[in-house]
């Protein structure tokens, strides 16, 4: 059986429980993404000595800015889903997601086209309402397929539905847990999860249209896999969608900008530029960090805010290399543009989809091959357009981007491929109608070598492993290690990739750690009657915004 959209909940009492054994124990949290910031806020807010590491400059990690032309723009995530995520983290630091981030519900969630031969462009919008979405459907393609979206959100619902409380809210499952919650099911409500089906194959039992498998097919790259290999409860990703997407007033490094603020407010401390080059192990046990400067950190607890795969291959020290695992099929990487531009022609949205005439060679040169696309799909955020499309005027911050094999450390990309590549792309645009008037000495391309170098082991794999096969749920690592005391989050770990998903990797390793903290704290206690815990001691550590 398959689900891979798997999380869980923090009870705030349950952080709350052990704030006097926390207070004397130290957590260092390497990296300053977002799994590792809400884990260092909750931990912080329970009362532990929290450090943050991070060896960027900034934190934010895959949630970051670039500069073109002196205009920030996001590079990273663009799409906030699952509301409700914040909203409990938030609540369980004892504040409200609205204090902190200003979201607007957007109504049109992507505008996608497809060029033809010498004609306008087919052009079809997605709204969160799903009536408004079928009427589009309807004129774009007939009644037939909009009564066939309605029936697909039917099927994306009822998977959500099944997998919510067994699974949306437990630990990262096993196969004895998984059995056990087979067995309470039962074998339809297995059965209508679809894990034994490709996406693209459930999709044809909705649509005829080819576009429109184009169209739903592409969830599946939200969490780095191609809809012909991963297994069909990834629909679920339409329903989660439609459910809900936010803008962020700002843009998206608001996120990641509150949630360090919230670690500070609670008393941790964020040291930035901190290259951590080893973490320490103490008669099999995480002890602390050595810093690329020889600065060791000791902590009663490691959190590594990073790649699996990092751990494996020994980033972090031959002794830790035991706690990682290489993923059997990394993820998709992209080749992204980001820079400011005048358009004109096609009428961007917030959210815009171009996509390719060759669909199923596309990710078959990517996985099985290797190779850039051909002929890529193309995603445009437009990040200065609103809900209605509507901006200022004027060149427009704009964040281009095609998936890519995830090559970066063993076969980097040569210059040539690259600007091929983005000969193909911009010219995928202007045959659908969309004429962006770049600068390229002020436009900032990222490859997947540039990813792998800011995310190292990944080879540029920015959702960890690919959901691909039935048993893709178990290949994720949790937020335990084999060694004690050391704990993961981040995109490589459980639940997954994706923004809300990640902050929840950073809730199970909060948990997990704040649990085994309180355990051990209460075993030293009662070892010594009387007496009082004390951490060891503290270094300089500066705290930065």
């Amino acid at each position: 059986m398959v689900c891979i959209i798997i999380v869980q909940t923090v009870d705030r009492s349950i952080f709350e429980s052990y704030d006097c054994v926390m207070r004397s124990e130290r957590v260092v949290v390497v990296g300053g993404g977002v799994g590792g910031l809400v884990t260092a806020a909750l931990l912080a807010h329970a009362g532990a000595e929290v450090l943050v590491l991070e060896r960027a400059a900034r934190v934010g990690g895959k949630m970051r800015q670039v500069h073109p032309s002196g205009r920030a723009v996001d590079a990273g995530p663009t799409v906030l889903t699952m509301r409700w995520v914040f909203e409990e983290l938030f609540e369980a630091l004892g504040t409200t997601l609205d204090k902190h981030l200003q979201l607007t519900p957007a109504s049109l969630l992507a505008r996608h086209a497809w060029a033809t031969p010498g004609g306008a462009p087919q052009q079809l919008d997605l709204f969160a309402d799903l009536e408004r979405s079928a009427e589009a459907i309807g004129a774009f393609a007939g009644p037939g397929e909009a009564e066939g979206y309605r029936r697909f959100c039917a099927y994306a619902r009822r998977i959500y539905a099944t997998v919510e409380q067994p699974f949306l809210r437990s630990q990262r499952p096993t196969l004895g847990s998984t059995l056990a919650i087979a067995r309470e099911l039962g074998v339809s409500a297995l059965l209508g999860i679809d894990g034994h089906r490709t996406v693209w194959k459930a999709l044809g039992d909705f649509f005829r249209d080819a576009r429109l498998r184009q169209l739903f097919g592409r969830y599946a790259t939200y969490c780095g896999s191609s809809p012909f290999l991963a297994p069909a409860t990834l629909n679920v990703i339409a329903h989660v969608e439609r459910d809900g997407v936010w803008l962020v007033e700002g843009g998206m490094y608001q996120v990641a900008a509150a949630l360090a603020g919230l670690v500070e407010s609670a008393g941790g401390t964020i040291r930035v530029g901190a290259h951590v080059e080893e973490i320490l192990i103490d008669r099999g046990r995480a002890s602390g960090v050595r810093l690329a400067d020889g600065e060791r950190i000791a902590a009663g607890a490691v959190v590594l805010n990073g790649d699996a795969e990092a751990l494996a291959r020994g980033f972090f020290g031959e002794a830790a290399s035991s706690a990682g695992a290489a993923p059997k099929e990394r993820s998709l990487s992209a080749i992204t543009w980001a820079l400011a531009a005048e358009t004109r022609g096609f009428p961007l949205a917030r959210h815009n989809v171009f996509f390719s005439s060759k669909y199923e060679p596309e990710f078959r040169q990517i996985f099985e091959k290797g190779e850039v696309p051909t002929e890529p799909t193309v995603y445009v955020c437009a990040q200065d357009r609103d809900d209605h499309g509507d901006f200022p005027g004027g060149a427009e911050r704009l964040l281009v981007l095609v998936n890519a094999p995830a090559r970066g450390d063993r076969n980097p990309l040569r210059p040539a491929e690259v600007a091929a590549c983005e000969t193909r792309c911009f010219d995928l645009l202007s045959r659908s109608g969309l004429h962006v008037s770049r600068d390229p000495s002020t436009t900032v391309v990222t490859t997947p070598t540039d990813f792998s170098r800011l995310f190292p082991a990944t080879g540029g794999a920015l959702y960890g492993a690919a959901s691909h096969g039935m048993t893709s749920p178990f290949s994720r690592a949790g937020s335990r290690t084999k060694i004690p005391g050391l704990y993961l989050t981040g995109g490589s770990a459980h639940p997954g990739a994706g923004v809300p998903m990640v902050a929840l990797s950073g809730k199970l390793a909060a948990a997990s750690a704040l649990a085994d903290l309180a355990s051990t704290g209460r075993s030293r206690t009662a070892a010594t009657p009387g007496g009082t815990p004390t951490s060891s001691a503290t270094t300089g550590a500066t705290r930065s915004a």
